[in-house]
């Protein structure tokens, strides 16, 4: 799959489901309303759709929400598309809040998932249920450690947060190194109404690099994951630092991925409205080849990059839907 601008499509982000355990401030309301169950597609659907994407060249999956681990019997998909691993697929990998990850670590390493990313924005109990508004530190903790424990490589996401969480990123890095995790960091996106304005959240990641630079060793590096990430080798704890920064430095240039939400919606850019109805297509006929055509027809329509800007107060966000819709 080519788009319009040159770039092979190789990277598909799954929303499995809307819902969440978590309320975290910049993603979510608190009185969320969430989709349906009748409106989602089943995970035979899922696991259809999925393998129309391999077929056209896919090479990485990433499972999303909400939060992945709270649909029921999404093991069932996961182990059918870890089936594929080797047959046109190269990785299938998750995004998950790590509320659920000392249920399902073991099932997921024999799955044939090698890492998971693990969103904690914060080290500090106290905090991290402000920011999570529903979640509990200690349990994300132990399912960290339980995917450690399991043979998962773990890369930490943090969303940088003005006045919340950006006096602790150095103690972040340490601890992350500690434990040989890398460590992300994410610029707050305008996806949207939450219950803050976003331009008192957010925090360019480039005053926050030339901080942590004052204190730790970091060299670029060309490593990449398939994301959006820019990664820096961390002399002192042999680990990486990553920086996501749709708004500093947006990064479309090389964008390679698109995003299926669990109603079957695919966006072609997460900064952007237009997106194509795959549900129809795929509930009003059994041949896959239509299925594909449509998925082509799509991406002949992807954008050359998204619209996210941070500058006024009061500001509509840059598309209405919550990231929870999309999958992050």
């Amino acid at each position: 799959m080519i788009d319009p601008f040159g770039r092979a499509i190789t990277y598909l982000r799954i929303s499995v489901t809307d819902r969440c355990d978590f309320r975290c401030v910049y993603c979510m309301a608190e009185d969320m309303t969430f989709l349906p169950k009748a409106d989602l597609l089943s995970l035979e659907e899922l696991e259809r759709l999925a393998g129309a994407f391999v077929d056209l060249g896919v090479r990485k999956l990433r499972l999303t929400g909400g939060e992945p681990l709270v649909r029921r019997g999404v093991m069932a998909l996961i182990n059918r598309l870890g089936q594929r691993i080797g047959q046109g697929l190269n990785e299938l990998t998750l995004t998950t809040n790590g509320s659920q990850l000392g249920r399902f670590a073991d099932e997921l390493v024999a799955a044939g998932v090698k890492r998971v990313n693990v969103s904690i924005d914060t080290l500090d109990e106290e905090k991290f249920r402000t920011i999570t508004r529903w979640g509990r530190l200690p349990q994300v903790i132990d399912g960290v450690m339980a995917a450690k424990a399991a043979g998962l490589r773990v890369k930490v996401n943090a969303v940088a947060l003005k006045g919340v969480n950006e006096d602790e990123f150095d103690a972040m890095l340490d601890w992350c190194g500690r434990h040989g995790f890398d460590f992300c960091l994410i610029e707050t996106m305008p996806l949207g109404e939450v219950d803050q304005d976003r331009t008192d959240q957010y925090l360019p990641l480039s005053t926050v690099r030339q901080r942590l630079a004052a204190r730790w060793t970091l060299t670029p590096t060309d490593y990449v994951t398939g994301g959006p990430a820019r990664y820096f080798d961390v002399a002192e704890t042999g680990t990486r630092l990553g920086f996501i920064t749709p708004l500093t430095h947006n990064f479309c240039e090389g964008c390679n991925r698109v995003r299926l939400t669990c109603t079957g919606t695919l966006y072609m850019c997460l900064g952007q409205d237009d997106a194509a109805d795959l549900r129809a297509v795929l509930r009003g006929s059994d041949d896959d080849a239509v299925l594909r055509q449509a998925i082509l027809d799509a991406i002949a329509r992807k954008p050359k990059g998204h619209d996210f800007v941070i500058d006024r107060a009061g500001r509509a966000p840059a598309v209405a839907r919550h990231m929870s819709v999309t999958g992050g």
